[in-house]
C-alpha cells in the first residue's frame, strides 16, 4: 500500500538525462507561469495515492489516500522545480529521496493512524472515492497544462515572429555582394544560421574611386548581435563616405581606430568585432588590415602557393587601444585572397579513427579552406564560394552564421 513509485523509476532517470536541455528552457519561463506547470505536475502524479487505494480494493482511510496522494505529487513537482531553478545537486538529492518514499508514506500514514483513529471505508465507497479524485485530478492537471501551454505558445509564436523579422532585417543589411574594378572582382556572401548572428560583410566605394571591402563577425548570437552589425555597418559606412585619402594603410588604420572608438558606446561590456578589411585601389595597389580575425589566405597565382597572413591584435570594440596597423598586399593577377568567419573554420565533426588524436571533434580549419582554395582557384568567385560552403556543410552541423568574403585581382 506504500510503495507505487517503481513506475516512476525510468521517468527519473530520463528526467536527469534531460535536466540541463529542459532547464534552459525552464529558467526563461517567469515564476507564476512556472506555478502553473508544478501544480499540473503535482496534480497529475498525486494519481500515484489514488491508484495505490485502488489496487488495495479502496479499503485506505481516505485521509491516508490523501497523504499518499500528496507526498507523490509533491515528489513531482520538486522535480520540475529542480530542472528549472535547482542546482544539478539538487537533482542527486531527488533521485536518493526516490527510494525513500515508500518509507515517508509509511511513516505519515501510521502517525495519522495513531493520532486520529480514521475509519477503513469499505470497498465500494473507497474504489468510489478513488476513481472520482482520479478524474478529478487529471482534468484539473489538464486545465493547469493547457493554461501553460497556452502562454507558452503565445510567446513561442512572438519570438518566432521576432526571429523572422530580425533574419529579414540581417538578409537585408548583409546581402550577397559583387562587384567588379578595373583590377579587382570581388565576392562576398553571408549564410545565416538558425540562430541571429552578427556576421557581415560590404564593400564600399569611396570618392575616389577606390573600394573598401570588410568582414566582421560580432560575437554572440541573437538580436543583441545583430544590431551591434546594423551598427558597425553605419559606423563603417559613415567613416568612409567622405575617405578620400590615397594612402591605403592609413584609412584603414583610421577605419578600424574609428570603429574602435564608436563600439564601446553602443554595445554591451562583453560584446566585441573581429574585423578584416581590404583597400582595392584603382591603380590596382591593395592593403589589409586585421583585429583578432582569422588569417588571411593569399593564393599567389603565378608561384601556385598559398599564404597565411596573421596579425596579432586586439578586437574591435573590447578595450580602449589605438594604434591597429595596416599593411600594403601585393597582388598579382590572378591572385586571390579569402577571408573567413569562424563559422566556416570551426564546424566540428567526428574525428576519423585514423586522425589519432585525443579530441573527440575536428574542425574544418583553415589547411581545409586553403585546400579548397587552391583546388579550384581558376573558377569564378562565386563558384569557388559555393564549392567551399559545401565542403563545410558536408564536413560538419552549421551552428554559427559562414561568411566568406573572396577578392582577385583581374589584371
Amino acid at each position: 500500500m506504500r510503495a507505487g513509485n517503481a513506475s516512476m523509476q525510468p521517468l527519473i532517470h530520463w528526467l536527469f538525462r534531460r535536466q540541463k536541455h529542459w532547464g534552459r528552457h525552464l529558467q526563461s519561463v517567469p515564476v507564476s507561469q512556472l506555478a502553473v506547470l508544478v501544480l499540473g505536475v503535482c496534480l497529475l502524479f498525486s494519481v500515484i495515492g489514488f491508484y495505490t487505494d485502488l489496487m488495495w480494493g479502496g479499503r485506505i482511510p481516505y485521509i491516508d489516500v490523501l497523504v499518499i496522494a500528496f507526498v507523490s505529487g509533491l515528489n513531482a513537482g520538486l522535480w520540475v522545480l529542480a530542472v528549472s531553478r535547482m542546482p544539478i545537486l539538487f537533482v542527486g538529492f531527488l533521485i536518493v529521496l526516490q527510494f525513500l518514499i515508500g518509507p515517508i508514506d509509511s511513516a505519515l500514514t501510521h502517525w495519522i493512524d495513531v493520532l486520529f483513529h480514521p475509519a477503513v471505508a469499505s470497498a465500494k465507497d473507497g474504489i468510489n472515492f478513488a476513481a472520482t479524485s482520479i478524474l478529478v485530478a487529471v482534468l484539473l492537471s489538464y486545465i493547469c497544462f493547457v493554461r501553460f501551454m497556452g502562454v507558452t505558445g503565445r510567446e513561442a509564436m512572438r519570438v518566432k515572429n521576432e526571429l523572422a523579422l530580425a533574419h529579414g532585417i540581417q538578409k537585408t543589411l548583409v546581402p550577397p555582394i559583387q562587384r567588379r574594378t578595373a583590377h579587382f572582382e570581388i565576392y562576398g556572401i553571408s549564410e545565416p544560421s538558425e540562430k541571429v548572428g552578427g556576421d557581415l560583410v560590404d564593400v564600399v566605394e569611396l570618392p575616389n574611386g577606390d573600394c573598401i571591402a570588410y568582414l566582421a563577425d560580432i560575437a554572440g548570437h541573437g538580436l543583441q548581435a545583430g544590431i551591434l552589425m546594423g551598427m558597425l555597418k553605419t559606423a563603417a559606412r559613415t567613416a568612409l563616405t567622405d575617405d578620400n585619402n590615397a594612402n591605403g594603410e592609413a584609412a584603414l588604420a583610421s577605419l578600424m581606430e574609428r570603429l574602435n572608438t564608436v563600439l564601446p558606446q553602443v554595445k554591451e561590456a562583453h560584446m566585441y568585432a573581429t574585423f578584416t578589411a581590404l583597400r582595392l585601389n584603382n591603380d590596382g595597389r591593395a592593403f589589409y588590415g586585421m583585429a583578432a580575425s582569422p588569417p588571411l589566405l593569399h593564393w599567389r597565382a603565378d608561384a601556385q602557393h598559398m599564404d597565411r597572413i596573421e596579425e596579432q591584435q586586439f578586437p574591435l570594440g573590447l578595450l580602449a587601444v589605438s594604434g591597429f596597423p595596416a599593411y600594403p598586399l601585393a597582388m598579382n593577377p590572378g591572385d586571390i585572397v579569402v577571408v573567413a568567419t569562424d563559422g566556416i573554420l570551426e564546424v566540428n565533426a567526428p574525428r576519423r579513427p585514423t586522425d589519432n588524436r585525443n579530441a573527440e571533434t575536428a574542425e574544418f580549419g583553415v589547411e581545409a579552406l586553403a585546400g579548397l582554395i587552391t583546388l579550384h582557384a581558376n573558377r569564378p568567385l562565386p563558384e569557388i564560394s559555393v564549392e567551399i560552403l559545401t565542403a563545410v556543410r558536408r564536413f560538419g552541423k552549421q551552428f554559427d552564421d559562414q561568411t566568406l568574403l573572396l577578392v582577385r585581382r583581374t589584371n
